[in-house]
């Protein structure tokens, strides 16, 4: 799986106040935080005002690092990808399915032969409630982008993950888009979330426990690629055991039976768990709210 640092974010304040002083020593910090990651995810809103031409001085900070040009400046994405040596590994964060930004993207991407990441949204429909219509716009996007010419292993889907508690349903639906994403097309496309959506709103204390519970599932669905926190060791670790299938304690044994329940469209309640173990217990229980069993309330983890 191809992990991106989310940590070069505006929606942080400190972040954001970095970017706009140009203050390279906090700057540095948060990427060295991101070395263990594949690619560093640089999310400059749009990239106006105080953030004009942020990429001239800030992707030189970055060193030979792959990077991901996260930006509704569609000319600051091309701008910033002259800046890039080799943009072969790099993305394009993101297209929708509106025409215009489409057809703007699926050429630099192809131009600069990079990574493009496709929402599965655009003006007219904003971001889809069910699987089936989220695949409609994802079709409509690979069907355009094929036809430009572009390479189908530089395509990128994102199903749009949607906060699990204001609406139940999303974490299923999310997962259900990748599996049919995954087996709707041949050679088969590939797919990638923004982690922490799934666990905005969600008590902080328990937000990195449902991060990892959904990239676990996720992981199972088929997921390629991930956008996620860089400082969650633990989640980096999950994430490098599922792929060497390699548990070495019961947790990590629960965690890959959950990635393998979705994989083979098994239920939840046939997983076996130790009950008298708490951490455990929380898997299963964030498990049952992530797959729309169960209703997110605060007071999750004491309910029976």
């Amino acid at each position: 799986m191809i992990l991106i640092g989310e940590n070069v974010h505006i929606i942080s304040k400190q972040v954001r106040s970095a970017l706009e002083n140009r203050d390279e020593n906090f700057v540095k910090k948060i990427l060295k935080i991101q070395q263990k990651f594949d690619v560093i995810d640089l999310n400059v809103g749009p990239a106006k005002g105080k953030l004009d031409n942020i990429f001239q001085w800030l992707i030189p900070l970055c060193g030979d690092k792959n990077l991901s040009l996260d930006t509704s400046n569609i000319v600051a994405i091309k701008e910033g990808l002259k800046l890039i040596e080799s943009p072969k590994n790099c993305f394009i964060n993101s297209t929708s399915a509106d025409k215009e930004k489409l057809e703007f993207l699926t050429t630099l991407a192809i131009d600069y032969d990079c990574n493009l990441i496709a929402l599965a949204m655009s003006k007219e429909t904003g971001i889809p409630k069910t699987a089936d219509e989220r695949m409609e716009l994802i079709c409509e996007v690979y069907d355009y982008s094929l036809s430009k010419g572009m390479n189908n292993e530089k395509l990128f889907f994102d199903p749009l993950v949607l906060p699990v508690k204001v609406d139940s349903s999303q974490g299923i639906e999310v997962l259900n888009t990748i599996k049919m994403a995954k087996e709707s097309f041949d050679p088969q496309v590939k797919t990638v979330i923004g982690l922490s959506n799934i666990s905005n709103g969600i008590l902080s204390s328990y937000r990195p426990l449902f991060n990892r519970v959904f990239a676990v599932l996720a992981y199972g669905a088929g997921l390629d690629c991930i956008i996620a926190d860089a400082r969650d060791e633990k989640l980096y670790n999950i994430i490098k055991m599922l792929e060497c299938n390699n548990p070495k304690t019961d947790v990590e044994k629960l965690y890959i039976n959950l990635a393998n329940m979705v994989q083979c469209f098994g239920e939840l309640e046939d997983i076996d768990f130790d009950m008298e173990d708490e951490e455990q217990n929380l898997i299963i229980k964030s498990a049952q709210i992530l797959l729309n069993k169960r209703i997110y309330s605060d007071s999750f983890a004491q309910l029976q």
